[in-house]
């Protein structure tokens, strides 16, 4: 009996060969692979695949799949970006079979640039992020654009715009950058990057674009056009430019009010100076780099000043609170000290955790420092001055009573000793750093006695100066202009400036001894009427020896020979308080 074939006259159909699937494997007109799970390599690749990867015929055999950019195994199915072997990124479709026995068979074809707009996976990050994609085609100049690509551009979405249109809704600076950058993509390839603005098709706001491309190519290597994403950063462009606005009004404000702006990172002890008032400060360049909290504790800070530095360090990192400090910095450029304000809040990453950084402002604030000590010395200065003001007034007034015989002659003496005094006030508050030159307390004295210049020059001068300039400070300014007030009185009264032909020669020097030199002062009158010595003391007598030995601790020496009174002063000048001096 016959087999069934035989019966029904049809011959039976004889599975295909090993040697007719690998000639199917071979002919096949899309790309396809054999793929080794255990190991990540491929068993094998037909020639198609190969020329699509720009691999020769058999090239593939033995690759392992990550060479290609694929990391994963088993393969999943969708859009990938495969590596060519010329190092090209390559978009592909794969569709895998199920693995079998260590094994799965990958189907792979080209993936248009409509496949990678519609492309399912990409779509919901691109649209959380506000991103479209576009494709331009060299050959056509068209431009394709995504559904979200159309929305950001205010464009109908599934309408290829000419390049041309689009052009015209960029500014022609703009246009001509874009352009620039389509042709060197599609003559060297790579990718681009960069921001624009653009008119948008429905309303025509302007909007600020971020456009990234990079060339794709066709079947034979050749250009074909650019694909990338488009997003609408208009808000971020605000945000940056308000941002650089504030940081350009905090630079202004900064720079006027002379502060150093740093941050100190803790864990690294490593510092920022943030703008070149702080490099100032320092004294140094920014070749020479920051300073870290170590090199500013132990080199650069007062050692005086550096447990208090530390404490305050330590206080506001318990406390959570700002950091004020205050100390001395040797300055590098030149090793001056300086006195400095530091004020900062340490930043934490999160609630209860160590903080990072420290974020602060520094001060130079030595000449105001000085000035607040010239200030509090001035003002002592000033009590202890009134102070001795009000004694001497008193003394005047005392000794001016009991020698005066009556109201008138009390009125004369008593007016001329206040203006005296009011007036060597007067040249010692004009005096910027509280000093009177000695020559005019003279001159204010004796300039109404006087027939020409005060200057020591002819033999026929009324009156003489004579000497060196001389600067006296406050403490022996007000009793020495009230011992030459008295002189002069004297002298106009009853000596030699009381008639025409007297004579009045004043000569000092001063002699280097103690710390500012000793005052020689010589007062000697001259052809005037015949002297004699008083036979009581007034007060003229008791100033010249009482206030200026107790107040000026001078040597006082009078001598009374018949052609006129004489007087020698030996007074130790105090040394110059400089902090009374704003321009020390």
């Amino acid at each position: 009996m016959g087999d069934a074939a035989d019966q029904n006259g049809v011959a039976p159909a004889s599975p295909p060969s090993s040697e007719d699937t690998d000639t199917a494997f071979a002919a096949a007109g899309i790309g396809l692979l054999t793929l080794d799970l255990r190991e990540g390599r491929i068993r094998a690749a037909n020639p198609h695949l190969c020329t699509l990867l720009r691999y020769p015929a058999g090239g593939l055999t033995g690759v392992a799949l990550a060479a290609l950019g694929e990391a994963t195994v088993p393969v999943p199915a969708g859009l990938r970006r495969w590596r060519g072997a010329d190092g090209d990124i390559l978009p592909v479709r794969v569709r895998p079979s199920s693995p079998m026995d260590g094994t799965q068979v990958l189907v792979v074809d080209a993936a248009g640039t409509d496949d990678l707009v519609s492309a399912v996976e990409n779509q919901a990050a691109l649209t959380a992020a506000g991103v479209g994609e576009w494709r331009f085609e060299a050959e056509t100049r068209l431009v394709s654009l995504s559904r979200r690509a159309a929305h950001i551009l205010g464009d109908r979405p599934g309408v290829a715009l000419p390049w041309p249109v689009l052009r015209a809704r960029l500014d022609p600076d703009e246009g001509a950058r874009v352009e620039a950058h389509v042709r060197t993509a599609l003559a060297e390839g790579g990718r681009f990057a960069f921001e624009c603005r653009l008119r948008r098709a429905d309303d025509g706001s302007e909007i600020a674009l971020s456009l990234r491309g990079e060339a794709s190519r066709g079947d034979a290597g050749v250009p074909a056009g650019i694909v990338g994403v488009v997003q609408d950063i208009t808000a971020q462009v605000a945000a940056r430019t308000a941002l650089r606005a504030g940081e350009q009004r905090l630079r202004i404000a900064t720079s006027l009010a002379a502060l150093g702006i740093f941050e100190w990172h803790m864990l690294d002890d490593q510092a920022v100076w943030e703008n070149e008032r702080m490099f100032a400060i320092f004294g140094r360049s920014v070749a020479d780099g920051a300073v870290g909290k170590r090199e500013f504790l132990e080199q650069i800070l007062h050692p005086d000043d550096r447990a208090a530095f530390r404490s305050a360090i330590l206080a506001a990192l318990r406390g959570d609170a700002v950091l004020n400090a205050t100390g001395r910095i040797r300055r590098r450029s030149d090793g001056a000290w300086r006195i400095i304000d530091l004020a900062g809040r340490f930043e934490h990453d999160a609630a209860h955790r160590l903080p990072r950084r420290l974020i602060g402002v520094v001060a130079d604030v030595t000449e105001r420092r000085s000035a607040e000590e010239r200030q509090t010395l001035l003002i002592r200065e000033l009590h202890h001055r009134v102070k001795n003001t009000l004694a001497t007034v008193q003394a005047i007034v005392g000794s001016t009573a009991r020698t005066a015989s009556s109201i008138e002659s009390f009125y004369e003496a008593f007016v001329g000793r206040i203006m005296s005094l009011a007036h060597t006030h007067s040249v010692l508050t004009e005096d910027t750093w509280q000093t009177a030159s000695l020559r005019t307390l003279l001159v204010n004295e004796l300039k109404p006695y006087a027939d020409g210049a005060l200057d020591g020059a002819g033999d026929d001068a009324r009156i003489r100066l004579e000497g060196p300039p001389v600067d006296l400070a406050s403490e022996v300014a007000v009793p020495i202009g009230m011992a030459i007030h008295e002189l002069t009185t004297n002298a106009a009264k009853y000596g030699a400036l009381s008639t025409p032909d007297g004579r009045v020669t004043i000569t000092w020097s001063l002699v280097p001894d103690g710390p500012a030199g000793t005052l020689r002062f010589d007062w000697v009158e001259s052809g005037g009427p015949s002297v004699r010595e008083p036979t009581r003391q007034g007060f003229g007598s008791r100033l010249l020896q009482r206030v200026l030995t107790a107040q000026v601790r001078a040597e006082v020496a009078m001598d009374y020979p018949p052609d006129g009174f004489r007087l020698r002063m030996l007074a130790p000048l105090p040394a110059r308080n400089t902090v009374l001096n704003p321009l020390a």
